[in-house]
């Protein structure tokens, strides 16, 4: 058990390498934030499926409201960091811009935040 345990902790390790990998060579803050976005709950959740029980019944629990609260926050962490990219960011290398679309679109009715 406690080889698969380990196994799984390095290959969290490895997926989380692989996102900070993907940080640094991706060109735009779009294509950074969606690599960071999807490998870090992977790597978080690998990592602590093997450090459960190597912990115990009460380092288990930590992981799993540690886990809760990165899958539950992290969407909208995500989304909220891209709107304000996208706000604030040169926008030109989008082919298509759906937002700025609908922003514009808005901007006359008071819909807008």
């Amino acid at each position: 058990m406690r080889a698969v345990a380990e196994a799984l902790m390095v290959a969290g390790a490895v997926i989380a390498v692989l996102a900070g990998i993907g940080l640094l060579r991706f060109s735009t803050p779009f294509a950074r934030i969606q690599a960071a976005g999807k490998a870090s709950p992977v790597a978080l959740l690998l990592t602590s499926v093997g450090a459960a029980p190597l912990l115990g019944w009460a380092g288990a629990g930590y992981l799993v409201i540690a886990a809760a609260a990165m899958i539950v926050t992290l969407p909208v962490v995500a989304h909220l960091l891209l709107r304000a990219v996208h706000r604030s960011d040169d926008t030109g290398h989008l082919a298509i811009d759906d937002l700025a679309a609908d922003e514009q679109g808005a901007a006359g009715t008071g819909d807008i935040d």
